[in-house]
Parts: structure tokens; sequence; C-alpha cells
């Protein structure tokens, strides 16, 4: 079995990925960028954003290291990007102005920012390039790849099955998730940016 899967390398890949990506705590963002839509738009959002994820994890995947050292861009400024596009989607959470701009960009929300940065952002990005160093045959790809599908089946199941919650509670219950998720994504955006400046401090930007 050891020749066709790597068990202990796909171990490792899904629960790194699962905690950076975090499906469970998507669920509140997740919530709080779909409310007023329609069922169908919110779960057309939440397969999208899996696809899109998806999508920026592959390429990455295969190509990360040479699109960064063409682009002359490091790791830490991928990483204090994502942080400052966060914390603009954050700034409109917290201040109750996400609405007019959620309903005009239509399923675009399911783009930016669910499937990237908050998915596929700057931490899985890393992740995922350092894991795909580690493959060196047949069974390590397997693992990879399987670690890859796995989280990403994780967070659309996660994302897809809040929308019962979104029955439960109602628009008072959105109004207060859509504050927590505002407080989160700062928090995660501060915590990208410092992240990022430490390295630039370091040397390593």
């Amino acid at each position: 079995m050891s020749s066709v899967l790597d068990t202990v390398l796909l171990v490792e890949v899904f629960v790194t990925l699962f905690v950076i990506m975090d499906p469970v705590g998507t669920v509140p963002i997740f919530l709080s960028l779909t409310s007023g839509r329609s069922p169908a738009a919110a779960r057309r959002a939440a397969w999208q954003a899996v696809a899109v994820s998806f999508l920026v994890i592959t390429v990455f995947a295969f190509f990360g290291q040479q699109i960064l050292s063409y682009l002359h861009i490091s790791l830490p400024a991928l990483q204090c990007a994502g942080g400052l596009l966060l914390l603009l989607v954050a700034l409109e959470l917290l201040t109750g102005n996400e609405k007019e701009p959620t309903a005009a960009a239509g399923t675009n929300v399911a783009l930016v920012p669910l499937g990237t940065p908050l998915l596929a952002g700057p931490g899985a990005i890393v992740a995922t390039m350092l894991f795909v160093q580690d493959v060196d045959s047949a069974a390590t790809f397997v693992a990879v790849a399987l670690g890859i599908v796995g989280v990403h089946l994780s967070l659309w199941a996660a994302m897809r099955f809040s929308l019962p919650i979104l029955k439960v509670i109602r628009e008072s219950g959105v109004l207060l998730v859509t504050r927590i998720a505002g407080l989160l994504l700062s928090a995660i955006a501060v915590q990208l940016v410092a992240d990022a400046v430490r390295a630039f401090i370091a040397g390593e930007g």
C-alpha cells in the first residue's frame, strides 16, 4: 500500500491545510457574505469559492515558485497583500457597508474574498508549495493530491450545510454573525500583515 499511497504524508497534508484553511471558521464569514441571497445563489457561491480555491492552490502547487520568481515577488509580500485585502473586507463587515458592494458584485463574492485570499490564502499557498517539494514518487504525489482534495471537500461541506443555520438564526442572527466575522477577519488580516512585516525585518522579503 505504501507504494501506492503515502498515508503519513496524506494525513500531514490534510491536517495542516485543514487547520490553515479552517472550514469551521469559514462558516460565519460565508453566512455574512451571502446574507440576503437566495439558497440557490448561496449554494452556487459555496462550490464556486471551493473551485476557485482549488484552482489557485493547484496552480501554485505546480508553478508557484516560478510565478513568484518571474514577478520578483517574495512570499512575505504575497502574505502582506492578502492581509490587506482581507482587512478591507473585514472593515466593510464591521461597519455594515458590505451589503451594497456584495449585491453589486453578484457571484463575484465566491472569487474574492471567499475563494481567495480567504480559502486559498498565503498560508495555504506556502504550505502547499512546501509539501510539493517533498513529492519524489507516485505515492507521495497521490498523498498530496488527495490531501488537497479532501480539505476542499471539507470546505464545501461546511459552507453548503451552513445554509440551514441561516434559516434558524434569521436576520438578527445574521447581523450578529456578520459583526463577529468582521472581527475575526480583521484579526486574521492583522496577523498576516504582522507576520509579513517580521519576515521583512528578518531579511526574508
